[in-house]
């Protein structure tokens, strides 16, 4: 049976983790060479969001050209939610949707969960007319503390007027990253004017988790701000960035994004990347490319992009012919999202060590 650890959240015992390991195995002649899952919760994710209508006064908001939308109800679908759900018990229901998912997991042990700030207005202020998900840090803070598994992702934009006064506190407040959008958060990482943001990350040692390449999941996106060399004004400065999904899809200066940002690997060693939505139908084969990149594998972290890990999106079966069928099979026989996504990039060819990596970079001890 599950524990229970000290917020209430269940946590499978590890022998859960080797049993399925085992089984799946054995189900499988040939199966010997990788398993497909590690043998304990030994993964964190760096990447997973979460949203929120205002409900329970959390702050959160949602624009309303998304929320009359197509994707509004996918993602409630996605996050395990429904609107009556939210305006009944609160944004903070996702949080505890999440945990339970990952207390679930047979390999996930922890998940980084993300705030995201808004578009900024000349005045420094936060501007709700152009902003289409606002997740506020002081409520994302507040509200994983209630959770062990879970950990605190802030976003500050740093054209706010007091910007360097917020990286202090989400600092204070236990963030283990800031993350950004520039494409719906109107940033452009190349601009001078944000030197001494880029400074006080350094400072307080905040490694900067930022989308980079096409921005599809939203609503109108400025993708001019997505091109990763943008990127190099915070490498210069000493920042650890970690650009998200390797800069797949998109291009800029006629050129893809892509092959755009293979080349400041070499250059900056303060440069990560991250394999979260790699799996996603419109980014097929950009995975198998970059690790046979030379030396990229080595600047790979885990992440899943949650809650984008839902069909027709994403499916193991998208990697027929790459993955032999009986993995394929067992893949889809994985009711637990981290577990399955965990397991396919494994399936893939991701190496143990890019899992390893995630803690070491981001700082956090392993319990």
């Amino acid at each position: 049976m599950p524990t229970r650890d000290g917020g209430g959240v269940p946590t499978p015992q590890p022998i859960a983790a080797t049993v399925l390991v085992t089984f799946l195995c054995v189900a499988s002649p040939g199966c010997a060479e990788i398993a497909l899952l590690p043998p304990d919760k030994s993964v964190l994710d760096l990447h997973v969001h979460t949203a929120g209508i205002g409900a329970g006064g959390s702050g959160c908001f949602i624009s309303r050209g998304l929320r009359g939308g197509h994707k509004f109800g996918w993602y409630l679908g996605a996050f395990g939610t429904s609107l009556k759900e939210l305006e009944r018990e609160g944004d903070a229901v996702i949080l505890s949707h999440i945990s339970a998912r990952v207390a679930d997991s047979a390999s996930v042990s922890k998940a980084v969960v993300l705030a995201m700030d808004g578009v900024v207005d000349a005045a420094g202020e936060l501007d709700r007319e152009h902003t289409q998900l606002y997740v506020p840090n002081e409520f994302l803070a507040r509200e994983v503390r209630r959770f062990p598994n879970l950990l605190f992702g802030a976003s500050v934009n740093p054209y706010r007027r007091d910007a360097l006064q917020r990286l202090e506190q989400v600092k204070q407040d236990g963030a283990v990253l800031v993350k950004w959008i520039p494409a719906i958060m109107h940033i452009d990482p190349a601009d001078p004017a944000l030197t001494p943001f880029y400074a006080k990350l350094k400072e307080l040692d905040l490694p900067l988790l930022v989308h980079v390449g096409q921005e599809r999941s939203f609503g109108p996106a400025r993708d001019e701000l997505g091109d990763p060399a943008r990127l190099e004004l915070a490498l210069e400065a000493g920042v650890t960035v970690i650009a998200a999904h390797i800069a797949t899809t998109g291009r800029n200066e006629g050129e893809d994004n892509f092959k755009r940002i293979l080349p400041l690997f070499g250059k900056y060693p303060n440069l990560y990347t991250e394999i979260s939505s790699l799996t996603q139908i419109n980014k097929m084969g950009y995975l198998y490319k970059a690790l046979r990149y030379p030396g990229l594998p080595d600047r790979m972290l885990f992440g899943t992009d949650w809650p984008l890990q839902f069909f027709p999106l994403v499916s193991p079966w998208y990697q027929m012919g790459r993955v032999p069928l009986r993995r394929l099979s067992q893949l889809g026989k994985l009711d637990n999202q981290w577990d399955r996504d965990v397991a396919l990039k494994r399936a893939m060819g991701v190496p143990d060590a890019v899992f390893d990596r995630t803690w070491e970079v981001l700082k956090i001890p392993r319990e």
